[in-house]
């Protein structure tokens, strides 16, 4: 932000150019903007992901629901998710087993399926999560999850903001000293002719 100490050194400089004023001015907006509006717009964001996401973790428990199946054996060795690290992690977490439930419904569901416990054998009770069908869906969002993909939320907004000021005042520099060359330009267009000769100049 080379405007802005332009602008600060050369208060008292003679030689310093009314663009060079106006170019330190657009830096100390941008830095105006980057410390209250920067932050603004990341607490709006985290605000508005949050909103969101609470809403979503509400419709999640709504529509899904704890039940308590039987095992009827487990299912050998584990599953593999693809070339995601993430649903590797998480189905590694889990166990694989072939189980019985009654949905919500009332009917009765038999099939493979995952879950966190961890049972012993044919018989043992599991906790899976399904839809009110009897559908195994996903376990519903917690609150802490949530919690902490609206913080990067927020945290993206910021960066987001912080970077669209940047570059707003590069591009504003950028124009303003375009302009400066074009005047120059036009300037010694109109006296470079007469340059150096006798008698002019007075």
């Amino acid at each position: 932000m080379w405007g802005l100490s332009a602008l600060l050194r050369g208060r008292r400089n003679r030689l310093r150019r009314a663009t060079d004023r106006r170019e330190g001015w657009v830096t100390i907006g941008a830095l105006l903007l980057m410390t209250l509006g920067a932050p603004a717009a990341g607490w709006a964001g985290g605000a508005a992901a949050d909103a969101s996401l609470r809403r979503s973790v509400s419709a999640q428990h709504a529509e899904r629901h704890a039940v308590d199946a039987v095992v009827v054996h487990p299912v050998p060795g584990r599953e593999r998710g693809g070339g995601d690290p993430g649903a590797a992690a998480e189905r590694a977490a889990r166990t694989w087993v072939v189980a019985s439930w009654q949905a919500p419904d009332g009917s009765r569901h038999t099939e493979k399926v995952a879950t966190a416990s961890r049972p012993v054998g044919p018989g043992s009770p599991v906790r899976i999560w399904t839809d009110k069908a009897g559908v195994p869906v996903e376990p519903p969002m917690d609150g802490r999850t949530a919690r902490s993909h609206a913080v990067l939320g927020g945290v993206g907004a910021f960066l987001l903001a912080v970077g669209c000021i940047e570059a707003g005042r590069r591009l504003v520099v950028a124009r303003m000293v375009q302009a400066r060359y074009a005047r120059l330009d036009r300037e010694w267009a109109a006296t470079g002719p007469d340059w150096g000769r006798a008698g002019t100049g007075g």
